[in-house]
């Protein structure tokens, strides 16, 4: 396992640990990093076969968390056959999703420069996060593949769409609408911290903040940072993971519906309330056999994505998960 901070402005640098399965040969030490973190020790591969890159990163509420809460997620997923990195970012409310953004990008800049060191393909790049965690891995997967986006946020992204082969969504808060509705369980707060600091529009006062004019002018802000507002033709597959228990139980089905109304290939799995361990963010305790699931959907949902076909092979023969592409309505499983 390899721990490293990539080069960044800010004094708050983000941290990346990957994990690499099965040591073939004595360690060897990776160069020193930009940041200047001494790194652990890595180990490659004994047939030198690059494997698929599982990038992930930590929710928090924007505000909180760290990489050192998922280290035993991330291992659980190196098993899958996968090189995964655990990344860290700077959080509101000192900082904004600009900031978030630019230590993700800067993440899989890093990964694009050094990943084969590690035994990692970087042509095949797999999204990942739980919660506000998700949240971020969907904008940084809709700022590789919306220009205008990433003008936006004046951000060159690290990798192409192509590279992007697939999308992993725990529990994640990717459709900011349900912020809005008067019974959600967080406050609209979580929205303003995650825009950058501006003086009113003309005609608006700060003094109220909850004004009907407020509410409409942060909707039309909210869009900006939700990622269902993003998706189109051409996004990479998506595995979805969620509970009736989960506050972001609504925003995942409409992401989810929204997946499919654009023809993307969606990969669900969602658990009914019966279900008592899937509270909010379930999936980081390996413990729970519902967990275990999303482990084995995950790893099948990364080798059909990441698998390069062998000539004269048929991708959809590929053994793994079943597959429902957008329209089929067919793609949820209830444990």
């Amino acid at each position: 396992m390899v721990q490293h901070r990539p080069h960044h402005r800010s004094r708050v640098r983000p941290r990346h640990r990957l994990c690499r399965r099965r040591p073939a040969q004595p360690p060897t030490r990776c160069p020193d990093p930009p940041g200047g973190t001494p790194p652990a020790l890595q180990r490659p591969a004994a047939n030198g076969e690059l494997l698929p890159v599982y990038v992930y990163f930590h929710g928090g509420g924007w505000t909180s968390g760290d990489k050192a809460a998922v280290t035993k997620y991330c291992a659980s997923q190196v098993l899958g056959g996968m090189v995964v990195v655990n990344v860290n970012y700077r959080q509101a409310p000192r900082f904004h999703m600009g900031h978030v953004l630019e230590d993700a990008n800067a993440a899989l800049a890093w990964v694009a420069a050094h990943i084969r060191d590690y035994g990692g393909d970087p042509e095949r790049l797999i999204l990942g996060g739980d919660s506000a965690g998700g949240h971020i891995s969907a904008l940084l997967t809709a700022v590789s593949l919306r220009p205008e986006l990433a003008a936006h946020y004046a951000l060159e992204p690290a990798f192409s769409g192509t590279q992007l082969k697939g999308l992993v969504q725990h529990c994640s808060a990717v459709d900011f609408s349900v912020f809005f509705e008067r019974s959600f369980v967080l406050s609209l707060n979580f929205v303003r911290m995650l825009l950058p600091a501006a003086g009113p529009p003309a005609g608006r006062s700060r003094r109220f903040p909850g004004s009907r004019r407020a509410i409409e002018h942060l909707q039309d802000a909210a869009a900006v940072v939700s990622p269902i507002e993003w998706l189109g033709p051409g996004h990479p597959p998506v595995f979805v993971t969620t509970s009736e228990r989960d506050f972001f139980y609504r925003a995942n089905l409409n992401f989810i519906e929204r997946l499919q109304h654009h023809a993307v290939p969606v990969e669900t799995l969602i658990y009914a309330w019966s279900s008592a361990n899937t509270e909010h963010t379930w999936q980081q305790d390996y413990r729970y056999p519902e967990s275990q699931e999303v482990y084995r959907r995950l790893h099948a949902f990364v080798r059909r994505v990441a698998w390069s076909p062998q000539p004269g092979t048929d991708q959809a023969e590929q053994p793994g998960l079943s597959w429902e592409h957008g329209g089929s309505g067919q793609g949820t499983g209830r444990g």
